[in-house]
């Protein structure tokens, strides 16, 4: 249960990253909330699943899958550059993943 928490609270991760983008400096009050409802619940889903998972396996998962969907979002949504050093860089970040994944004691 622990790792679909973790999962959870990386995909909440990349919709606070992505909702940043839309609050403009926290003056845009729908966009705002909401944003800040996504780094609750990433925050809070993260802590359960510290209950039963290494902390530095746990971080690094949560912050990877934050950075890879945060990354695809702006590739396949707003048009940044997807060449292929910057393909293989966030391969790399996933390889990561899922080498901690299945590495991990639990």
């Amino acid at each position: 249960m622990s790792w679909i928490f973790l999962f959870f609270a990386g995909l909440l991760e990349v919709a606070w990253a992505v909702g940043l983008k839309y609050t403009a400096g926290f003056t845009r009050l729908v966009p705002s909330g909401l944003t800040l409802l996504a780094m609750l619940g990433s925050i809070g889903l993260l802590g359960l699943a510290l209950r039963h998972l290494p902390l530095g396996t746990a971080y690094a998962v949560w912050t990877g899958i934050g950075t890879v969907g945060t990354a695809a979002f702006g590739m396949i949504v707003l048009g940044e550059p997807a060449g292929a050093a910057r393909l293989l860089c966030i391969g790399l970040i996933v390889a990561g993943i899922v080498g901690l994944k299945l590495l991990s004691p639990h």
